[in-house]
């Protein structure tokens, strides 16, 4: 049987400042992700291999760190407990797979911000598979991303086929990252933040060496530069970008750390242009806004979570995605 993780001492919670800090930082760190996958291309790197070794330098410094920390708490307490681990890894697997593979063929900026859409699918999945009633707000959310979908596509086809390939893998990216954050908004409240991540990493990791070795990408082979732009992959987004993210999600609402995520977009189109001099074109422009005010109409909590917070239902635990 596993060892239970052992309840923390009452400790007093971050000050504001603090967790709105490491929420930056957070955001800092997701919108390098774009720029090294561009830069680890550049080395001859293929998608699922970047894909593979960022999860795996990822899960080889974080399992041994949280297995020092929390022992067999990294283990499931429970055989449902795994089952639901190993397809939240999948899930995380898949949509890095489909989105580091759309940059191969679209722009930074066509790519992120149409990953972006994550929290729409995840919305959308509540109302179909869990019959959560969707408000007013996300069906005009929907609509919005939807239509700002439908430019930054029309203004990529006439680039040729690959740019609307890129922009597909990009929304499947985000239907991948939506099942992941649907079953990490169940999983997560009852696990410290490093006994869930380290399981959910390393299982995203054999799913992603397994996908590459499948399809005949090298896991080896690479400019001494490639393997650093790996690393600093493994560490900048993924390590410091997205667990900072879980652990801000232990101190603020949920729908406050969606809305930040917002700001992921421009902070890689900047970086994109400034150092790889990508332009972002009109449409791609005109279609980003458009989905981003999507985005943020879709995910601002309506009157109902409004009547809950006030009531003290609803906390800056962000155990629940409204």
């Amino acid at each position: 049987m596993a060892e239970t993780v052992p309840q923390a001492q009452a400790l007093p919670p971050p000050s504001r400042l603090k967790t709105l800090g490491v929420l930056l930082l957070g955001i800092l760190g997701i919108s390098t992700g774009a720029i090294l996958v561009r830069l680890a291309q550049g080395e001859g790197v293929p998608p699922l291999s970047i894909a593979a070794w960022r999860l795996t330098c990822a899960s080889a410094i974080l399992l041994p760190y949280a297995a020092a920390r929390v022992g067999r708490g990294v283990l499931p307490a429970s055989r449902r407990e795994g089952l639901w681990l190993g397809v939240s890894g999948v899930f995380l697997g898949l949509h890095f797979a489909t989105w580091i593979a759309s940059l191969a063929y679209t722009s930074v900026a066509s790519s992120v911000v149409l990953v972006s859409t994550g929290p729409i699918f995840v919305s959308l999945g509540s109302w179909l598979l869990l019959r959560e009633r969707p408000e007013a707000r996300l069906i005009a959310g929907l609509c919005l991303a939807a239509v700002g979908s439908l430019i930054i596509g029309w203004g990529d086809f006439s680039g040729g086929a690959a740019p609307v390939l890129g922009d597909a893998l990009a929304l499947l990216g985000a239907v991948m990252v939506a099942g992941y954050l649907m079953i990490g908004r169940r999983l997560r409240p009852g696990r410290p933040v490093l006994a869930y991540v380290a399981p959910v990493y390393g299982v995203a990791m054999v799913v992603l060496v397994l996908a590459a070795l499948a399809a005949g990408q090298p896991m080896t082979g690479f400019t001494p530069l490639a393997y650093l732009w790996l690393l600093a992959l493994g560490v900048i987004p993924q390590i410091i970008g997205h667990t900072s993210l879980i652990w801000a999600l232990g101190h603020l609402s949920a729908t406050l750390v969606a809305l930040v995520t917002l700001a992921e977009p421009l902070g890689s189109s900047v970086l994109a242009y400034a150092l790889l001099g990508e332009p972002v074109g009109w449409m791609t422009a005109l279609g980003g806004a458009v989905v981003l005010t999507g985005l943020f109409v879709a995910t601002r909590p309506g009157p109902r979570v409004e009547a809950q917070r006030s009531a003290g239902k609803v906390g800056g635990g962000g155990s629940k995605i409204e």
